[in-house]
Parts: C-alpha cells; structure tokens; sequence
C-alpha cells in the first residue's frame, strides 16, 4: 500500500530536514541523490546547509517514486528522467506546455540561445532566451522576483 505524502507548502525554499519528511526520505538519501542526479542543485549557504525549491521536491518525489514504486534502479531512473526533460524541451520548442513545464526550472542551454539584449531598468540584460524566443513580460517579472530572492539569500 503506498504512504500518502503531505502535500507541499507554499513556501520558496524547505530544509533538507523539511523535504524528508515531505518526500518520505531520509537526509542522507537525499545528498546520496544529488550526486546521481544533476537536477538536484539545491541551494547552499553558510555552513554547506542545503535549500531546496518546490520543483526539486517534486523531482525527489518523482525519483523516489521511480526507484522504491516502480522498481528502478539508480541508473534506470535518471535515464526516465533524463527521457522526460527531453520530451519537455520538445514540447517547448513546439509551442507545447504541460504542467510539469511549471514545475522544472529551465535548464542552462536557454540561458545562450539568443544574442539580443533586452533593457531591463536601463541596464542591458544578459543573453537569455526562454522558449527559443524574446521573453515575455510575466518570464521577466519572474526572473526579477526570483533575484531579488537570491540576492536576499546572499545577504544573510
């Protein structure tokens, strides 16, 4: 009988502590796991603690489901993910979205796509390119709000 998990809090960052207990997985799995998948980045601040996003306690709840539910093996798993970010890219280059496309953050190849510069609060903006295409207004507020959130991360 498989174990309900709790659902996920609103909030932006969960302790390692917090996402075991939201994903049924004991810390030291999880540090296992960071090394076998290279989805999993946390963010880590003083003292090597680690902070980890809602889409990454979804990817663990979906490793832990592949490995303990659906029997798969370490290297099996991150093949079936390695297959899904792959069928989520196409999706995107094709104009297609899913509601897994909200939860994954994009990965760094569309950070170089594009070699035009967007004005964002008078400064020149870096080379990013969301979807193959110019960002839109939402992506930007977004992408502010999320530095904004890192910068006050670095602060403390």
């Amino acid at each position: 009988m498989e174990k309900l998990l709790p659902p996920i809090p609103t909030k932006r960052y969960f302790t390692i502590g917090e996402v075991g207990e939201l994903c049924d997985v004991k810390p030291h799995v999880l540090r296992y796991w960071e090394q076998e998948f290279t989805q999993l980045r946390p963010v880590k601040r003083r003292g090597n603690r680690r902070y980890y996003q809602h889409h990454e306690v979804l990817m663990i709840r979906r490793i832990s489901d592949l490995l303990y539910s659906q029997g798969f093996t370490i290297s099996g798993a991150r093949n079936q993910l390695q297959e899904l970010l792959q069928s989520q890219r196409e999706g995107r280059k094709n104009g297609q979205h899913t509601a897994d496309d909200l939860e994954m953050p994009l990965n760094e190849e569309h950070h170089s796509e594009s070699n035009e510069k967007r004005p964002m609060g008078g400064y020149p903006s870096p080379q990013i390119s969301f979807h193959g295409g110019e960002m839109s207004d939402s992506e930007w507020v977004s992408l502010r709000r999320e530095l904004f959130e890192i910068r006050e991360l670095l602060a403390l």
